[in-house]
């Protein structure tokens, strides 16, 4: 069979192919909002025209923060308004990472849970704790705030109090309404994506009163005492050239005139400085997969009830070869200092297979779930201690077998010691879960502490 072609009918594809030039331009700045800056910076080298139009702020680099996090804060808002958008997303795409759950290092008794958060000019660092008013309740305190001051600086602060009320756009000093005195400007340092440090930045009141204009002058010149608070903003040490400055200064101070008075002089001043300090160095790191998924349903930060019927926080973690552990997360504050300690070193409980027993279940296994009392905080919702159904929406979907420590499940043992206790976690239909031994007639009944990234259940910290 033969197959006749009109030449007429034959598409010059030529003719209809389409220079992104020809675009009109609020669809090319559609276009390159989605690319991320070094390809922007690539795009920009084809020619003059589109060099131009890779530096447009407000049409392009506006548009690139509205469409990365337009949901999450207000672009317009930080630095009041005045800062370069270009500038802006640089700062958010440092800072975006900090979004979630830290927790504080080098805390003696236990780690200290740190959650942030978009605000509407500034990310906010809250303090998170079991509330202790009987329910699932979660205390959000804030006491850190990071922005930027409308000449584009990155502005810290921390609240030693936690008060809720400088919720605010702190960066404007126009508006700022609490006294430097009652806040600490900090340095926050980014290291990787999962550790930061926070300092404080002793030379914050320096530098804005050299700024400003206000500093001390002396014949027309500012105070040396100004100055050096100014440059010695950061913490000693933090400066990976600080060693090399040190031995410098100290041997050019040996063989200087005056060395002995100028080196008195530099320690009297360093010890001042020192003296002023409101914050020791703090060491945050990150809480990865804090939140479940289809393949690591348990995964995450949960909240239940501790030995001590006192709520608290878990946390579940699966390791690269299928297995589970669960540990414990407390504050300081907690009067369980002694037991903490002994917590951390040794998971709450663990599962050498992530593979559940799926429905039908067996008359043993239903018999293990109904005859056991639901422990929950004597406040909460329904603490009616009923069984939930083993089938249903809102009953027990599937069951997984677990091991407990056999010091933290049967801790009044008299004999022989087995290594490990035996025990089931029930998963509900909801997707929260309860746990229990088999040496006990208990199951702790756990619920999420975040969802979509957002803290439930949230108490105010007044109350």
């Amino acid at each position: 069979m033969t197959t006749i072609k009109d030449p007429s009918l034959a598409i010059d594809e030529s003719a209809c192919a389409i220079d992104f030039s020809d675009f009109p331009e609020d669809v090319q700045l559609c276009i390159l909002s989605f690319l991320t800056p070094p390809d922007v910076a690539s795009f920009a080298c084809t020619s003059k025209r589109f060099d131009s139009l890779c530096k447009s702020d407000v049409k392009l680099w506006f548009n690139m923060c509205y469409r990365r996090w337009g949901s999450k804060t207000q672009i317009k808002k930080w630095g009041n308004g005045k800062i370069t958008y270009r500038n802006l997303y640089q700062t958010l795409s440092d800072w975006e990472n900090l979004i979630g759950f830290w927790r504080q290092g080098g805390v003696e008794t236990s780690p200290l849970l740190i959650f942030f958060e978009w605000g509407p000019s500034f990310v906010t660092g809250f303090r998170v704790s079991p509330a202790k008013d009987g329910t699932y309740g979660v205390v959000k305190a804030p006491f850190l705030w990071m922005s930027l001051s409308p000449e584009g600086q990155v502005v810290n602060f921390l609240d030693p109090e936690g008060r809720p009320e400088i919720l605010e756009d702190f960066a404007d000093s126009d508006r700022f309404k609490f006294p430097e005195n009652e806040l600490v400007p900090l340095n926050v340092r980014l290291v990787g994506k999962t550790y930061f440090v926070v300092e404080e930045d002793t030379g914050f009141g320096a530098r804005r009163r050299l700024s400003s204009g206000s500093g001390r002058v002396n014949g027309g010149v500012v105070d040396e005492d100004v100055i050096g608070a100014a440059e010695g903003s950061g913490s000693p040490g933090t400066s990976p050239d600080q060693a090399v400055v040190e031995i410098y200064q100290y041997f050019a101070n040996r063989i200087s005139p005056g060395a002995d008075r100028s080196s008195r002089r530099q320690r009297r001043k360093e010890k001042e400085r020192k003296a002023r300090r409101k914050l020791e160095p703090q060491h945050y790191v990150k809480i990865v997969d804090c939140s479940p998924t289809a393949a690591r349903p348990l995964q995450g930060l949960w909240k239940g009830i501790y030995d001590d019927m006192a709520l608290g926080f878990y946390l579940v973690a699966y390791d690269n070869i299928g297995g589970i552990s669960c540990q414990k997360i407390c504050n300081p504050s907690e009067n369980l200092c002694h037991l903490m300690r002994f917590i951390s070193k040794q998971p709450v409980f663990w599962a050498a297979s992530p593979t559940f027993i799926e429905s039908p279940i067996s008359p043993e296994e239903e018999n293990l779930y109904t005859s056991r009392v639901h422990l929950r905080p004597s406040a909460a919702e329904d603490h009616t201690h009923q069984h939930l159904p083993l089938t249903g929406n809102e009953g027990v979907s599937r069951i997984l077998r677990i091991n407990f420590s056999h010091d933290l499940a049967l801790p009044d043992w008299v004999g022989p010691n087995p290594p490990h206790a035996h025990g089931r976690i029930w998963q509900y239909g909801d997707g929260t879960f309860g746990f229990g031994s088999l040496q006990d007639s208990f199951i702790r009944d756990l619920k999420h502490v975040a969802k979509n990234g957002c803290l439930l259940d949230t108490v105010d910290p007044l109350s």
